[in-house]
């Protein structure tokens, strides 16, 4: 929320704020009088005819002030006199107010109902600031500097002294709502249900929320709040996440499961706000501040970074630039100490709210760290818990008994109560809710079907859930169906997923394997996915084929063709290479991937261009055909181009585990009474591994780095 995420940067005052890119320092007098009328006169126009919920008293009093503004500025205008050097300084403050002015009266009016009454005191504190701000502008404005007809001059005066005694105003009709809301959570911390009546008297009557919809707009907008703040917020995020937990209870107790057909068929429901600032004003300070560009590129960053010598660059290039091997930093050539990553968050704030400011778009990051997930997991209180868990009673109970919409709806709902906290995903699963999915999965509806087999993703990531989801009978079946057979790409892509959860447990990989149609679906998925459904389709097959047993069927399904021609997928060639590694460990994986045409020199290109671990996976593929694949694949690999030079790098640059497999790839060589290898200055290599056992390791994927995280979407 561009707006929240502004007015944030002056309830912490932590960093520089906004103020420093917004003042009009090249404006001429007549020029700073002409935007500060403007300004003002749509501040004053834009929030006159509001309706203002909450801080009603304080908005009306601080667009009177505006008005008052408003005609001194429209006089100062039309009389075009000059203006000394403390009139104008005096001017460039009035300018910073009146935008934080219109970013207060912004947030108050677009901000919702439940979000302003736990900022009850906050805001007013904030409303209370800006009249400070006033009384110490006028004091200091030199009045008799300039011309002013006598009216002017009695208003501003009497604004003067009206701002003097003002006093911070703190609604008691509104305090005493926010005071019931925590009542009702105190209950739920109680272990007790708070009454359905007095719910509806509360959110109905008395905050005239009274449709789902509504109800769900608040829930969304509680939750952005604790993204936006980042875990730095009052109420805490355990508090907070209470509250959106007893929201979403009152939502299904109160309004049912019947929704608009639309809305369920868009999946997701975005808010648009208006500018903070006219795009004429914001024009006039477009340039792209110094310190929001990564030093590498240049270019606006999205995801800043810090690294060990405290600099900051965008995400993505820097991970690049460690990628090939490089252990300086860019900038200042030092050292580096370690490779962490550490999210720049105050940083990327400001960045935020500069590009909201000035209406450039901004796409925050697929994959940050920490943001929604960990902080709304953080630290659940008993009150969110038992909240949840009412809520799950009424979700699974229509999944049981109610209509379609309303099986849609509960389905929905539970994939977003089990994104995250294992406590949710535990008390989902045991309440009976994944009997009901997996009816759900077979289900005609596109939406219906994607919901439900999300949810099982999520229930899946719980390790207690996979053995429910595996004994269910025949939920196994249905999610490999979704995989070959689903409406959606996006719930053939959530299906392979569940799989990869799944096949977690090496019991099980036998028994996905086993399933008609799976292996081949997620070759095709690998083969013709989007990117993610690529990395969702490779995750799934490297994880099944460390089952030995699983060699023969991803031949048969022609699994390894797919994992070759992936080699080339800049996105999944390092799991594909990984779990090529594993299937050449067996006679008839080592001739399969032997035989693909493409496989050794897509292996060979890794080992050039790859990243550290792409490069690690494939010299042990290599390895493994060497010893697996008989005297025809070894000759093959043998007399792969540049493969000796290659081998050289290797063994000085590479991970200590490549190193390992490029020196024991360089003895089978030298057991090859055909091939004569000469490598200058390899001495240095065959030491280091002389050291080394050259036996293998007893754990079957042991020898394969391949970083495996599941990926859980959110609509």
């Amino acid at each position: 929320m561009a707006s929240a995420a502004i007015f944030s940067s002056l309830r912490r005052r932590r960093s520089p704020s906004l103020e420093a890119f917004l003042a009009p320092v090249d404006l001429s007098d007549v020029a700073l009088v002409q935007t500060l009328a403007s300004l003002t006169g749509e501040l004053v126009s834009s929030f006159s005819d509001v309706c203002f919920f909450f801080q009603r008293k304080n908005s009306r009093s601080l667009v009177r002030k505006m008005e008052v503004f408003l005609v001194l500025l429209e006089y100062m205008r039309d009389s075009s006199s000059s203006l000394s050097w403390t009139a104008v300084l005096c001017l460039k403050e009035l300018y910073l107010l009146l935008y934080r002015s219109k970013i207060l009266l912004d947030y108050c009016a677009q901000s919702s109902k439940l979000w302003l009454l736990l900022q009850n005191h906050t805001i007013s504190g904030h409303f209370h600031d800006l009249n400070q701000e006033i009384s110490t502008l006028l004091d200091v404005f030199p009045m008799g500097d300039i011309e002013l007809g006598e009216d002017v001059r009695e208003q501003i005066e009497l604004l003067r002294r009206q701002s003097r005694r003002s006093r911070l105003f703190v609604d008691k009709g509104d305090e005493a709502l926010r005071i019931r809301f925590f009542a009702f959570l105190d209950e739920f911390e109680e272990g007790q249900s708070p009454d359905s009546s007095e719910l509806r008297s509360f959110m109905v009557d008395r905050l005239r929320i009274r449709d789902a919809r509504s109800c769900r707009i608040e829930i969304e907008f509680l939750e952005e709040q604790i993204v936006n703040h980042e875990g730095d917020i009052e109420p805490t995020v355990g508090v907070l996440n209470g509250f959106v937990a007893l929201t979403r209870y009152c939502r299904f107790l109160l309004f049912g499961f019947e929704e608009d057909e639309i809305e369920l068929r868009t999946g997701s429901h975005k808010r648009f706000k208006k500018g903070l600032i006219s795009q004429e004003i914001a024009d006039t300070f477009i340039t792209i501040p110094k310190d929001f560009c990564c030093p590498i590129s240049l270019d606006l960053m999205r995801d800043p970074v810090i690294i060990s010598t405290g600099q900051t660059y965008e995400r993505s290039l820097i991970s690049r630039w460690m990628e090939e091997g490089h252990c300086t930093c860019p900038k200042t050539g030092q050292m580096l100490i370690n490779t962490r990553l550490v999210p720049n968050r105050a940083l990327r704030n400001l960045i935020m709210q500069w590009c909201a400011a000035h209406g450039i778009p901004y796409d925050p990051p697929e994959f940050v760290d920490t943001t929604a997930e960990g902080f709304a997991a953080a630290s659940p209180t008993k009150a969110a818990l038992e909240a949840n868990r009412a809520t799950a009673a009424l979700l699974i109970q229509q999944l049981a008994n109610g209509s379609q919409v309303a099986q849609t709806v509960a389905a929905r709902e539970i994939r977003l109560l089990a994104k995250t906290g294992k406590e949710n995903r535990a008390f989902i699963a045991e309440a009976g809710a994944i009997p009901h999915l997996r009816k759900i999965l077979s289900s005609p509806s596109p939406v219906a079907q994607e919901n439900s087999v999300t949810a099982m993703l999520n229930l899946s990531i719980f390790d207690k859930n996979k053995s429910r989801i595996m004994n269910e009978k025949g939920c196994l079946e249905s999610i490999v169906k979704v995989l070959r057979f689903g409406h959606t790409t996006e719930a053939r892509e959530n299906a392979a997923a569940t799989l990869f959860s799944l096949s977690a447990v090496h019991d099980y990989k036998k028994r996905i394997a086993g399933e008609e149609g799976g292996i081949e679906a997620l070759a095709g998925l690998l083969r013709e996915g989007t990117p993610r459904g690529k990395k969702d389709a490779v995750t799934a097959l490297f994880n099944l084929s460390t089952h030995t047993e699983n060699c023969a069927r991803m031949i048969q399904a022609k699994a390894v063709t797919a994992l070759v021609s992936a080699l080339q997928n800049e996105g999944v060639s390092e799991e594909a290479a990984g779990a090529l590694a594993l299937i050449v460990r067996q006679p008839i994986g080592a001739e399969a991937v032997g035989n693909e045409e493409m496989a050794v020199t897509g292996l060979i290109t890794m080992m050039r261009c790859g990243t550290p671990k792409g490069k690690e996976n494939a010299v042990a593929a290599l390895l493994e055909l060497c010893r697996s694949g008989g005297a025809a694949t070894k000759e093959k690999v043998v007399k792969a181009p540049a493969l000796a030079g290659l081998l050289q790098t290797l063994l000085f640059t590479g991970t200590k585990r490549a190193r390992r497999k490029a020196a024991s790839l360089a003895r089978e060589f030298q057991r090859c009474e055909n091939v004569v290898m000469h490598y200058g200055g390899l001495g240095a290599g065959y030491s280091y591994a002389g050291n080394s056992t050259t036996a293998r390791d007893s754990s079957f994927a042991g020898d394969v780095s391949v970083p495996i995280s599941i990926s859980v979407p959110v609509l």
